[in-house]
């Protein structure tokens, strides 16, 4: 691969977000920098960055460059801690990704591990799209439901989640104490779609009147924030159920979701990672 020095030349930008900047990272002359990047460009077909005054901003090809470039800086490490015999060190930037519904259960066991590990800068990444490991986008994924299939990567269980479902004491102020016989006779909040794969929307899904569900929401937290305002029932996991909440029905193991810890094969072994996977299984106890 003949553009070996330019790629690293464009990961750096990307990086500081100026030429000099990378100039100074790489140790080289200004010049050189944005003599790679438009040779690079020139040789892909696609412009990798918007310039203007106050430095680069890739654009969504620099941005793919960047994953790509950022998952072989790491196997490049990792490969050079083996041969080396060395590697303990826990340090550089260490990439999470899950649904935004556990930030709050997981902030706590994050900022516990930073400070164990002052060196490492971590990143957090959350959203509808399934950040992909393959490509870079991250270097640990919490994620929930079935274990994930996808190849090359390692997957382990790391905690069951007891859901209940849940009203706001002024739901319950407005329309009375909701029974198993009368569910169907109240509002609920539900998903804006139909074929989710959380265990509790999606018995919401199958057993409430389309009707009777009044609110619906394509993410957790906005789901949260109206049970909490009252429009309706809803699930929670019961462990982070607000005080104002009121239990209806107790949890159900048909309503239990399930968190599995994925890592990528090529980068599951390096210092970092592994030290990440073990705090996270130590401070989030499977069931």
């Amino acid at each position: 691969m003949q553009d070996w020095d330019a790629l690293r030349t464009a990961f750096e930008v990307v990086r500081h977000g100026t030429v000099s900047g990378a100039a100074q990272a790489l140790g080289v002359h200004h010049a050189t920098v944005i003599r790679h990047i438009d040779a690079l460009e020139n040789r892909l077909g696609v412009k990798l960055f918007q310039r203007h005054a106050r430095g680069y901003t890739p654009t969504e090809a620099g941005e793919d460059l960047a994953r790509v470039a950022q998952a072989t800086d790491d196997q490049f490490a990792q490969l050079s801690a083996r041969l080396s015999g060395q590697g303990s060190a826990v340090s550089g930037e260490l990439v999470v990704t899950t649904l935004s519904s556990f930030t709050r259960r997981l902030m706590p066991v994050l900022a516990g591990f930073q400070a164990e590990h002052p060196d490492v800068r971590l990143i957090y990444r959350t959203g509808p799209r399934i950040f992909r490991l393959e490509y870079g986008e991250a270097h640990v994924a919490i994620r929930a439901g079935n274990p994930p299939q996808e190849p090359d990567n390692v997957v382990q269980k790391l905690a069951d989640l007891e859901t209940g479902l849940y009203a706001a004491q002024s739901y319950i102020d407005r329309r009375g104490m909701p029974t198993e016989d009368t569910l169907t006779e109240h509002d609920f909040i539900g998903p804006d779609a139909d074929n989710t794969r959380a265990p509790g929307l999606r018995w919401i899904t199958e057993n409430i009147p389309r009707e009777r569900i009044v609110f619906r929401a394509s993410e957790d937290r906005s789901m949260h924030h109206a049970l909490r305002a009252g429009l309706g029932l809803g699930f929670s996991p019961a462990d982070e159920a607000d005080p104002d909440f009121v239990e209806v029905l107790p949890p159900r193991p048909e309503w239990q979701s399930h968190l599995w810890l994925v890592t990528h094969v090529d980068l599951h072994r390096t210092a970092k990672v592994q030290a990440l996977t073990r705090h996270l299984k130590e401070n989030l106890k499977c069931n």
